[in-house]
């Protein structure tokens, strides 16, 4: 007798599944995808191999676009599949298996500074009813005095000059910002900001933290980091997609309060994994090796992890680690990770719980650069303090005493009894990590090969069918 929740095993076998249905292609591809200027780019750069690189909504265009620009270039173009980490950021790995000399990358991006090819980025001219947004925006602000940056997603910069045509007159204090996707950037000007890839000055209508920000685009990761950066600043945001303005009602404050919380987890972490989240983001190999500094001379162990784009199950093989640390770019920095078995922090909240030197101003910053030295908010590491001058701390969650200062012990040596081991008969000698010390006092270990001790016997066939009802179940007496 069939439950709620269960199917007849005889349908099940006899189910078949269909091919999916895949998006319809776009009809203007030369004006939605820039088809000249990206022949342009590839013509005048003097590229053979090319790598195209699109989201999974775009892909439908991905065969008739590189067709064109192979045919208007004479270039081989090669279409990048499964991207090794997000979406926004230039897969250069994928684009060097290929042998690329150049990359096209379509869609929403961060816009964060790549290491080696050069890029040019497409975003997609994605539909924006300026006259509806523009009543939206005078609806939000109904005082012509009234200071506001506008903020846009990349896939509506095409549209912010007809808006700003609409807006400045009435309100003189609106300052639109630019998208600044050129590689490699230039200087920034002397009373202009540029963050997240946007410029836009600064000292007309006064300081950032008095204005409001007004954002072009839908809710999203891009949205939540400039919330989060500007949190001074009051949102307003237009989403082109349902027609409808709203002041953010996001509480950034509890939003800082769980972030916060995760540094407090942070400080009272003894290993930390520090997972590898991009490839092609300049400056991370230098955050790396910084973030393996920060936590040595904090005495904490520290791993590191390429495990490409992070979920739960994969996070959870590593039991040993109490917190992660993710280097990727602005956006993905700021991972959910309510549902992972230990929290992940960005590169920012793990200076925060072990550089002494550094000390919450407000100011949240999400692109890990801005922590290198050189940069406008590295902080020095402060000399190391004796054991027995160093000041204790109580954990807020624990309660525990831990250390809060920063040590600068020699290089670990261990002991002769436990730094070498036998391996198998040939006496060769084998250092024992931490890691393999934890994996020693597991109960279960994984699977071991025990070779030359296991019978060969030939491959028989195995059941067939699906869980539900294998063919030789019903055979079975219970």
């Amino acid at each position: 007798m069939a439950t709620a929740f269960s199917s007849d095993g005889a349908a099940a076998l006899r189910r078949e599944l269909g091919p999916a249905a895949a998006a319809a292609p776009r009809g203007n591809l030369d004006g939605f995808y820039e088809m000249g200027r990206a022949a342009a780019f590839v013509r005048g750069g003097g590229f053979r191999k090319v790598a195209l690189q699109f989201p999974d909504e775009l892909l439908a265009d991905a065969a008739a676009v590189a067709a064109r620009l192979e045919a208007s270039t004479e270039a081989e173009m090669y279409i990048l599949g499964d991207t090794t980490y997000g979406s926004c950021c230039v897969d250069e790995v994928a684009a060097e298996h290929a042998a690329a000399e150049a990359v096209l990358h379509y869609g929403p991006a961060c816009l964060s500074p790549c290491r080696k090819l050069p890029v040019l980025h497409i975003f997609g001219q994605q539909p924006l009813d300026v006259e509806c947004c523009a009543a939206a925006f005078r609806e939000l602000y109904p005082d012509r005095q009234s200071r506001v940056v506008v903020l846009n997603d990349v896939v509506y910069a095409h549209a912010m000059g007809e808006l700003e045509q609409q807006l400045c007159p009435e309100y003189p204090n609106v300052v639109f910002s630019r998208v600044v996707c050129e590689d490699p950037p230039g200087p920034v000007p002397p009373g202009e900001e540029r963050q997240f890839g946007r410029q836009f000055p600064v000292g007309a209508p006064g300081r950032l933290q008095d204005c409001a920000m007004f954002y072009v685009g839908a809710e999203g990761l891009a949205l939540t980091s400039f919330m989060l950066t500007w949190n001074c600043c009051p949102f307003s945001s237009f989403d082109p997609v349902t027609g409808c303005g709203r002041r953010e009602t996001f509480n950034v404050n509890r939003a800082l309060m769980r972030r916060l919380y995760l540094v407090e987890r942070a400080r009272d972490a003894h290993v930390v994994g520090i997972l590898v989240g991009t490839l092609g983001v300049a400056g991370y190999l230098a955050v790396l090796q910084h973030l393996r500094e920060l936590l040595r001379r904090a005495g904490k162990r520290s791993y590191t992890l390429a495990v490409g784009k992070p979920n739960p199950a994969k996070l959870a093989n590593f039991l040993e680690v109490d917190i992660f640390v993710l280097v990727a770019c602005a956006q993905n920095s700021l991972l959910d990770s309510s549902d992972f078995y230990q929290p992940v922090v960005t590169p920012y909240e793990l200076e925060l719980a072990c550089n002494p030197a550094r000390e919450w101003t407000g100011n949240y910053l999400t692109d890990f650069r801005d922590l290198l030295p050189g940069a406008c908010a590295h902080v020095e590491l402060p000399p190391a303090v004796p054991a027995a001058e160093a000041v204790p701390d109580i954990s807020l969650i624990t309660g525990e005493m831990r250390a809060t200062h920063l040590c600068d012990p020699p290089a670990p040596q261990l002991s002769p009894s436990t730094a070498l081991a036998c391996k198998d008969q040939t006496q060769a000698l084998a250092e024992i990590s931490p890691a393999a010390s934890f994996l020693e006092s597991r109960s279960w270990r994984g699977l071991e090969q025990q070779l030359g001790q296991t019978p060969i016997s030939k491959a028989v066939q195995g059941r067939r069918g699906i869980a539900i009802a294998y063919e030789d179940e019903g055979r079975e007496k219970p």
